[in-house]
C-alpha cells in the first residue's frame, strides 16, 4: 500500500525515479547554461622581460580590459632549467571564463605543449587555479634558449 493505494512492485518506484532523472536534468542543463553566462571575455595585452643563465626571472605589466574597463597588471615568475639568454615578449590575447577582475590572479600553468616559438612568433594558452584560460600570441625578441610562461604570475595592480 502506497498511500491508500495499491501498488505494483516497482511501479511507483520507477514513475519517482523517472520523474527525479527529469527534474535533475532540467536542472542540471539551466545550471549549465547559468553558468556559462556568469562568465565572460576579457582582452589581455603583456609585455614580459626574462633573463636568466639556468635559473631564470621574469617580471612585466600589462592591461586587461574587462567589460569596458582598464585594469592594470603585474607579471612575475621565476624558471630553472635549461634557460640561457635574455628576451623581451609583447603578447596580447583573450582571457576566458571570468566572472570579476580579480579571476585573473594567479600562477599559470601551459595547457597542452605550452609556448611554442616560430620565427619569433609565440602562441602560448595558460589556466590558472580559477579556472581562467588566457590564449596569447605574439612577438619575441632578444636571444633566448627558453622560454616558459608555465609558473608566470599575474597580479592585479
Amino acid at each position: 500500500m502506497f498511500f491508500g493505494r495499491e501498488s505494483h512492485p516497482g511501479g511507483s518506484m520507477n514513475a519517482i525515479t523517472r520523474r527525479s532523472l527529469i527534474v535533475s536534468g532540467a536542472a542540471l542543463a539551466s545550471g549549465a547554461l547559468l553558468g556559462s553566462a556568469e562568465a565572460a571575455t576579457g582582452s589581455i595585452s603583456i609585455r614580459i622581460l626574462s633573463a636568466g643563465f639556468i635559473f631564470g626571472a621574469s617580471v612585466g605589466s600589462g592591461i586587461l580590459r574587462f567589460e569596458g574597463t582598464d585594469f592594470r597588471l603585474r607579471i612575475g615568475g621565476v624558471s630553472a632549467g635549461a634557460t640561457i639568454g635574455a628576451s623581451g615578449t609583447d603578447l596580447v590575447g583573450s582571457a576566458y571564463h571570468l566572472r570579476q577582475p580579480a579571476d585573473i590572479e594567479g600562477i599559470y600553468s601551459a595547457i597542452g605543449a605550452g609556448m611554442s616559438v616560430a620565427g619569433g612568433r609565440s602562441v602560448a594558452q595558460l589556466t590558472n587555479a580559477r579556472g581562467v584560460v588566457l590564449k596569447l600570441h605574439g612577438r619575441q625578441m632578444g636571444l633566448m634558449f627558453s622560454i616558459d610562461l608555465s609558473g608566470m604570475s599575474i597580479a592585479l595592480g
